[in-house]
């Protein structure tokens, strides 16, 4: 790429500034340009000057403006007097770089202001997604003792550079409060508990749901800013369950908050509740296509392992059959040597038996973490508007509709009470009572319209997630490739050794077929 600037080479740090401030090669508004000023730490009176130097007087930025702020930034903190001078002065060499911090708060900034100026509009792809968090869940090996200790994992989250110790109630009482928060967010279940019999293959199971439904939660565009989510992840004190309730028992839904349920009805279309149903019965299609792609490759990794254990047993028979304790007696053998040097050669075949069990428990190993894991998670993102669908249906429609027939029902009570003749006091209270039925529809209404609005985004949300599966079936082609290749390496390293090993018999080097071989 060329230099926009003709006093200096252009870093890629710059281009990733730019990138990042601009993903659409626009111009760079004035809010983006003051946040990314304030990031560099500057005095603001220094700050004012180097927006004076680059101000283009159009409410926004170009890339070239950007790059000159970018050196007079860097300038700056080098404690020289932002000038147009310090750029004339300068040639030939590498732009200096600034100290802007971690540009993944700028990419956050970013992706929050996208959605402000265009709230109908999700504005990730997956991978933008993919980066907002990395999640990992532990287990914390038990301390041996006379009673049964909880499983305890140890959380941590790339983005807050935190990591706490969680048990599995922790994570219902965030849960609950999530749901209580967001109730129009996607909220995947959380894995079951089970008290009784709670075996290794259960536990690990449920670290990977838990692993699994904290990702999906932490890289969620609104909840991931939620002090709830924070707590969760950085609170090191006692008792965290109870803690985290007593702290947001009292904190208020979405709706209540939100800067833009006011003008709910303006960010829904006219359209909505046709797109919402067949985008409904899309998502459950794909849901069950998904289900059963997620179960194909249970079946794949199943039948790997099995492999890598008929290997290691085909190894283990080899290894028995040449610790045979038993003599070669010239009355057994007639002197005929074929068994005892069959015997040695046994040794050397059976490790590379044991080989082609190793290659093929990685193969399963890759199978399970990068194509059903990753499958897991997209089911479960797919699953939760599913649920989130059905909370919709049973919270705010039925809600809506409860309202409208109340209302209903206070209209005909004041019909009958025209007809009989009630007294005024009583069509007074009549009255009373439907101004404030038609408070509580107009509330209910503009609830259901912010509902409709999230569920717009949520579902964006989904296809965003649908791009995982690109990844999975590139995955799966690359691990299928990479296993098969591997085995048939080391099967043609074998096939010498049986040759060096076994008896030397001219048929059976050169692979001809030996009288009996055939059936």
């Amino acid at each position: 790429m060329a230099t926009d600037l003709s006093f200096g080479a252009v870093p890629p740090y710059y281009r990733e500034v730019y990138q990042i401030c601009s993903p659409n090669a626009d111009t760079i508004s004035s809010e983006v340009f003051t946040h990314l000023l304030v990031k560099s730490g500057l005095p603001s009176s220094t700050l004012s000057q180097i927006w004076n130097l680059v101000d283009s007087k159009q409410g926004s930025l170009n890339r070239t403006n950007l790059y000159k702020a970018l050196v007079l930034v860097a300038f700056a903190q080098q404690g020289k007097q932002p000038d147009d001078k310090l750029l004339e002065n300068f040639s030939g060499k590498e732009l200096p770089r600034p100290e802007l911090g971690d540009l993944n708060d700028l990419k956050s900034f970013m992706q929050q202001y996208s959605r402000s100026s265009n709230p109908t509009h999700l504005g990730l792809n997956y991978s933008g997604i993919y980066e907002l968090d990395s999640i990992e869940v532990t287990i914390i090996p038990e301390k041996k003792g006379l009673f049964l200790k909880h499983v305890e994992y140890q959380v941590h989250s790339k983005r807050l550079s935190s990591s706490v110790r969680r048990r599995y109630n922790d994570f219902l009482s965030l849960y609950e409060l999530l749901l209580g928060r967001f109730p129009y967010r996607l909220i995947p279940k959380l894995p079951p508990k089970k008290v009784v019999g709670a075996d290794s293959h259960f536990i690990e199971e449920r670290r990977k749901s838990l692993r699994r439904w904290l990702t999906i939660v932490a890289r969620h565009p609104v909840i991931m800013h939620d002090p709830m989510l924070e707590f969760f992840f950085t609170f090191s004190g006692p008792d965290a369950q109870n803690k985290i309730r007593e702290v947001f028992r009292r904190v208020p839904d979405e709706f209540t908050t939100s800067e833009l349920a006011a003008k709910a009805k303006e960010l829904v279309p006219p359209d909505t509740h046709t797109e919402f149903a067949n985008s409904r019965d899309q998502i459950r299609l794909i849901f069950s296509g998904v289900s059963r792609l997620k179960h194909i490759a249970d079946l794949l990794a199943i039948r790997s392992h099995g492999y890598a254990d008929n290997m290691a047993e085909f190894g283990a028979q080899l290894t028995n059959l040449a610790n045979d304790p038993h003599g070669s007696s010239m009355w057994a053998t007639g002197g005929n040597t074929v068994w005892a040097d069959m015997k040695k050669g046994f040794h050397v075949i059976s490790k590379e038996f044991a080989l082609l069990s190793s290659k093929a428990l990685q193969r399963a190993v890759r199978e399970e973490d990068e194509v059903c894991e990753r499958l897991n998670l997209l089911l479960e993102v797919l699953g939760a508007h599913r649920d989130l669908c059905e909370r919709h249906e049973k919270g705010v429609v039925h809600d809506h509709q409860r309202a409208l027939a109340k209302m209903l029902a206070l209209k005909k009570r004041q019909i009958q009470g025209v007809i009989k003749g009630t007294d005024a006091e009583s069509v007074e209270q009549m009255e009373r009572k439907m101004m404030e039925q038609e408070s509580v529809i107009a509330n209910v209404d503009l609830r259901n319209a912010y509902a409709l609005h999230c569920l717009h985004l949520e579902t964006q949300l989904v296809h965003a997630h649908l791009e995982i599966l690109a990844s999975i079936l590139n995955t799966l082609v690359a691990v299928q490739i990479q296993g098969h290749s591997e085995l048939a390496d080391v099967w043609k390293l074998i096939q010498p050794s049986i040759m060096k090993c076994l008896p030397d018999n001219k048929h059976q080097l050169n692979g001809s077929v030996l009288p009996g071989n055939t059936l």
